[in-house]
């Protein structure tokens, strides 16, 4: 018999229950983690995480560069359509066609960009593993960034296609291997994720049409950030017509989760029946759409919110320069300190931890062996408060965490480029 309006819900007894015994292969792998990497390598502890922050702590670790989560017109936005009470599918986008709320939001998106249309995926890594399967295949040379996003390697094994690396922002390096070996796929970030450099773009554009490559330019932290109306860099630069493709995640300057290509329309079509991330994944709800109609029409309005972001990430940078960190590898809102190996990280992330500084540590796989860094991100809203007491910080703890061992500082000494 149905429960009556006064009449509780009955509970539910759930006891824990016990996994199955896994196999030794994988057990041997999980001991490489737990034992010889998180015991031995790491003291016990666990390099990404540390402390719990406190209450006063400095959040520099968040992608949310304009300060969209919780901004209230688009908390309002989203709000209105999880209480709307017509009915929604959940199903592949690939079934979904006509003028749906998701294809409207795509166009502007796509006009945003400058570019004739696009898709929303899942996520950024859908976007990506999506896009290098449907345009690259055995045989077919993919050549990227050695600092490119995991999710362009992972589409290139995805697709079966040939890996080429590149030596970061090296354009003329890439125009060598395409001679050697024949066109392809060109891959680069606008702005690197772990460093905060740019790829010069122009000259990229210059060496695909050179050789007859086709030109992928992750734009997942330029967009929103740079350009005209948050447009992103490529359009910045004039470029929207002769780069073949941008993908974006939309978990950073957009607050949300999914992932955006620009292409044509009868690329589009393509995509949705050959991309597996697009065939077997589902498509976004309809809160989930009107958070990025809203947040599309406020970052196309938000160039003072951009403008504020340049000037802190200007100020900010020639601040923890002069106290000799090198951070010279970026120039945008993503810094980097390169601390080296992962012990070394392990002492800047407790240093700052303690200060109550919490930034985001990336090691291998994020980044090379030894490479080890302390990620901070910046965002529109900092005070001039919070970038003194970053400095002041970073002042303090340059003997404790012997900023002169740091492979950054002897690099700097040396005058050696990163690759």
């Amino acid at each position: 018999m149905p429960l009556s309006a006064h009449q509780s819900h009955p509970t539910i007894s759930i006891s824990p229950g016990r996994s199955a015994p896994l196999p030794e292969w994988i057990a041997k792998r999980m001991d490489a983690h737990f034992i010889d990497r998180m015991e031995k390598l790491w003291g016990g502890d666990h390099l990404l995480h540390g402390r719990t922050p406190g209450p006063d702590a400095l959040h520099l670790s968040s992608n949310d560069y304009l300060c969209l989560l919780g901004e209230r017109s688009l908390v309002q936005a989203q709000a209105r359509a999880l209480l709307e009470e017509s009915p929604e599918l959940l199903m592949s986008s690939v079934f979904r066609h006509g003028d749906t709320p998701q294809q409207r939001v795509e166009r502007k998106l796509a006009a945003l960009m400058h570019a004739e249309d696009g898709l929303i995926a899942q996520s950024g890594w859908a976007a990506n593993v999506g896009l290098v399967q449907c345009i690259a295949g055995p045989g077919v040379p993919v050549y990227i960034d050695m600092n490119g996003h995991a999710s362009l390697w992972e589409g290139i094994t995805a697709a079966g296609a040939q890996a080429v690396p590149v030596r970061h922002n090296d354009f003329a390096h890439a125009l060598r291997q395409i001679e050697r070996i024949g066109p392809g796929v060109i891959m680069v970030d606008s702005v690197y994720s772990t460093t905060g450099s740019l790829a010069p773009l122009e000259e990229y554009v210059r060496v695909a049409e050179r050789t007859g490559c086709v030109l992928v330019v992750d734009e997942s932290h330029s967009l929103g950030t740079h350009g005209p109306r948050g447009g992103g860099l490529v359009a910045e630069l004039g470029l929207s017509e002769r780069v073949h493709f941008r993908t974006a995640s939309l978990a950073k300057a957009f607050g949300g989760r999914a992932g955006f290509v620009t292409c044509s329309s009868a690329f589009k079509d393509f995509f949705a029946v050959e991309a597996r991330p697009a065939i077997f994944s589902s498509g976004l709800l309809r809160h989930e759409i009107a958070w990025f109609e809203a947040a599309a029409d406020f970052i196309a309005a938000a160039d003072d919110r951009r403008a504020k972001l340049h000037e802190i990430t200007k100020t900010t940078r020639a601040a923890i320069t002069a106290l000799g960190y090198n951070i010279s590898d970026g120039s945008e809102q993503i810094i980097g300190l390169e601390a080296g190996t992962e012990p070394q990280v392990m002492v800047l992330r407790d240093a700052l931890q303690r200060r109550g500084i919490f930034g985001a540590v990336f090691c291998s796989p994020a980044t090379p062996k030894n490479r080890a860094l302390m990620r901070l991100t910046l965002h529109a809203k900092l005070t001039a408060f919070e970038i003194d007491r970053l400095v002041s910080v970073l002042a303090e703890i340059r003997d404790e965490v012997r900023l002169e061992e740091w492979s950054s500082t002897r690099r700097a000494r040396r005058g050696v480029s990163p690759q």
